[in-house]
């Protein structure tokens, strides 16, 4: 069993930056694919960003590409999503998931493990 925690949103003007964190707890983290999605009000869950179990393929949706990073820290149980030139609508909660394959996936059902959310809001 894998257990995230996302933390590190909040309120940012537009143009400003921020950094989620995801935190897994469970040994076979380093083995497994990791994934940030976000839902906004009204709208269906979407992948924001995706990478491998080493590192080595990430993918972002169109809509962040060039602004935001995905990272992720094998050692310390973490996945990284840094976000800079923030739009208003980049406003959502962001969710960390995890995929017990170690290549990269982008769908939503591919995703076994999924944290709790933390709230992104951009202020135009």
């Amino acid at each position: 069993q894998v257990r995230l925690v996302e933390s590190g949103g909040g309120l940012v003007q537009a143009g400003g930056s921020l950094r989620l964190s995801c935190v897994a707890s469970g040994r076979t983290f380093s083995s497994y694919a990791m994934g940030w999605f976000r839902q906004a009000p009204g709208k269906e869950r979407e992948v924001v960003a995706a990478i491998s179990w080493n590192g080595g393929n990430t993918y972002y949706a169109d809509s962040v590409k060039g602004r935001f990073t995905i990272s992720r820290d094998n050692a310390k149980g973490t996945v990284y999503l840094q976000m800079n030139s923030l739009k208003p609508e980049d406003t959502a909660v962001y969710y960390c998931a995890g995929a017990t394959v170690p290549f990269m996936v982008v769908s939503a059902a591919s995703y076994d493990y999924w944290g709790q959310g933390t709230q992104v809001t951009v202020s135009s």
